[in-house]
């Protein structure tokens, strides 16, 4: 097992995610309960399938999540790191489709589906209520999670989420994003307490819904994104029609052995 800091290249930032490479898997009780165990927002466990094919699955402390993009970076970082892929490209094969990651020049680059969003008229909460501010922009939303877009950066830092209220609302997660400034592109939180983490701390997978929503906005393609939970983390995502491009670093804070 390694425990991975992604979307960062300092220890304890970022988001940590675990990684088991497997000969073959173990039963999905047993992942399961290694999640729930370090509690950590995901742990990937990744099986070889080929010379640089392989299969990875995510898991959440509460169950298996459909994609992950920053526990696909860890992954990537030790797959590339430990030597086990040669060259500098990996295809994973996940149980609802396919992506690839490859090594640029130190930075991590994951091709993922992009997530379109549309804009949510009728929704099933009170923004005030959910994060504690009245002022918004607009709700938009997909089949698994809201994004409540605010009016400034100053806003994502200053909004108090109610991790009781957002567990109330049938979705896995809410997001919130703001425009960005001189030194980012757009700004970001993500909270999913419904999956057993309250805030997670870099989200790659928002940011495929991210990249949708700014681009229908600014027009752009290439985004530097951060996410300004209390580890924050940096990222760029660049929108690329029906995939999302989400390049960063990572970094190897341990490596245990399960018995």
């Amino acid at each position: 097992m390694f425990l991975v800091d992604a979307f960062t290249n300092i220890p304890f930032k970022g988001n940590p995610a675990g990684v088991c490479v497997v000969d073959e898997y173990p039963s999905i009780d047993a992942m399961q309960r290694i999640a729930s165990y370090y509690g950590w927002s995901e742990i990937a466990f990744v099986k070889k399938l080929g010379e640089n094919n392989f299969y990875i699955r995510w898991f959440s402390p509460n169950d298996e999540a459909p994609i992950c993009g920053h526990a696909t970076m860890a992954a990537s970082h030790i797959l590339f790191s430990k030597n086990i892929v040669e060259g500098n490209i990996i295809n994973y094969q996940f149980n609802s489709g396919s992506l690839n990651a490859e090594l640029r020049d130190g930075f991590i680059s994951m091709n993922f589906p992009a997530k379109p969003v549309q804009k949510c008229v009728n929704f099933p909460f009170s923004v005030s209520k959910v994060i504690g501010i009245k002022s918004y922009k607009e709700v938009v939303k997909d089949d698994l999670i809201y994004v409540i877009v605010l009016n400034s950066k100053e806003d994502i830092f200053n909004i108090a989420p109610n991790f009781d209220e957002i567990r109330k609302v049938n979705c896995r997660a809410i997001a919130v994003t703001a425009p960005g400034d001189e030194n980012f592109d757009m700004y970001s939180r993500y909270f999913m307490p419904r999956v057993g983490v309250n805030e997670d701390p870099v989200c790659g997978s928002m940011h495929c819904r991210l990249a949708c929503y700014w681009h229908s906005v600014t027009g752009k393609t290439v985004f530097r994104a951060f996410q300004a939970s209390k580890r924050t983390g940096a990222l760029t995502v660049e929108y690329v029609g029906d995939r999302v491009r989400l390049s960063g670093e990572a970094y190897i804070v341990c490596e245990f052995d399960i018995h």
